[in-house]
């Protein structure tokens, strides 16, 4: 069936602190997570947004050693899956291609085309599915796809989501079941999953299926782990003037204060790797709050990385997706044009957010305040929903 790659897809994060300011600006360069009235308005208000954020999200990645620890589990991710696929028979090569930050997709892209690549699976590190998470990389690829003939020649097949993979439950519960041992008693620790949030309008109006696959996946998990347990799915990261999935992270831990939870083990629901939302918004931030609200006991389960049972799902998914018809990028949901990602209230457009930002906490600026500071220099330039 000629050479057989497989695509990893993430989101990206800065290697180090001076990386911080580009990788932004790479972020807010891209439509899919600000839709600007005017396109030319783009590029300038990426530079304005990472230039005036540097200093502030540099001081959330010094509390967590200097960097995004992302690159370099997902490469190993991608070896460990590499050597696992050839255990079963399968030579196939791994690539990694990030959306913000090095290696770009599109790097990954030209290697696979250098490599003479022949079959293609593309598969997200994101369980489950959401239009600005896989959703953009779809469509980036969809656009690579569209502009270079070349990439016609090379057969792909997607896999949009997979969080009812039943290794990668097991997985879950497994990492869940060796945490809630460690506490004095087991059977009463309260499970706190935490799943990063987006705006309902992704749900409403966009047709994003991405929280009832959460839910669905929580249920699942829980299934799996067949503890009795109580728990608690929440959303973390949200921002802005606008309603997000509910209930949110920092609420839900306040209410299991005031009902007198006092151990509490916290699974990163949506998250397959260590990164700044899980080192420094659940393990530092949520931590804070949950300890101001009177739990005693706050754990965290850790994510996945190179979990063998993980690898051993993904190397499934991919073996299952070269047995089975090709899905096509032209296949994967993605939103109407029309969609506004951010309902307008007093605001024109809106941001959405994604992994590896500001800790989670993203502005939401003014269209006429932006254009004064723009033009004049001397506009306020006002911002909502920051640390």
């Amino acid at each position: 069936m000629g050479r057989v790659g497989v695509l990893l897809l993430n989101l990206g994060g800065p290697d180090q602190l001076k990386d911080v300011r580009p990788f932004l600006f790479n972020l807010f360069s891209d439509p899919e997570i600000i839709r600007l009235p005017f396109p030319w308005l783009q590029k300038p208000l990426a530079w304005l947004i990472s230039t005036k954020r540097a200093k502030i999200s540099q001081e959330n990645y010094k509390q967590i050693g200097g960097g995004s620890p992302l690159r370099k589990i997902t490469d190993a991710q991608a070896q460990a899956l590499q050597e696992h696929l050839q255990t079963k028979g399968q030579e196939v090569s791994v690539y990694v291609g990030m959306r913000y930050w090095h290696p770009f997709t599109e790097e990954a892209i030209a290697t696979i085309k250098a490599d003479g690549i022949e079959r293609l699976v593309i598969l997200p590190l994101y369980p489950q599915f959401s239009i600005s998470t896989s959703g953009s990389s779809f469509r980036l690829l969809e656009n690579l796809w569209t502009e270079d003939p070349e990439l016609s020649k090379i057969e792909h097949t997607v896999i949009p989501s997979w969080y009812q993979q039943p290794q990668y439950l097991q997985a879950m519960a497994d990492l869940i079941a060796q945490e809630l041992d460690k506490f004095s008693n087991p059977d009463q620790v309260h499970i706190f999953f935490s799943a990063h949030g987006v705006p309902i309008s992704y749900v409403t109006e966009a047709g994003d299926p991405y929280q009832q696959e959460i839910e669905d996946c929580t249920a699942l998990i829980m299934k799996t782990l067949n503890r009795p347990n109580p728990h608690t799915l929440a959303y973390q990261s949200r921002v802005g003037p606008v309603e997000w999935l509910q209930p949110y992270t920092e609420d839900a831990l306040q209410e299991l204060g005031a009902k007198n939870t006092q151990d509490l083990l916290v699974v990163p629901i949506s998250f397959v790797s260590e990164h700044i939302e899980t080192l420094q918004e659940i393990d530092i931030e949520y931590r804070e709050i949950a300890e101001e609200s009177g739990i005693k006991q706050f754990e965290r389960v850790p994510a996945l990385n190179t979990h063998p049972l993980f690898i051993e799902s993904l190397t499934t998914l991919v073996v299952d997706a070269l047995e089975s018809p090709s899905r096509e990028l032209s296949e994967v949901i993605r939103p109407p044009e029309t969609v506004k990602i951010y309902p307008p209230e007093r605001w024109e457009w809106g941001m959405t957010t994604a992994a590896e930002v500001w800790n989670g906490r993203l502005a939401m600026i003014g269209f006429i305040a932006l254009l004064l500071e723009l033009i004049s220099g001397t506009g306020p330039l006002h911002f909502a929903g920051l640390l």
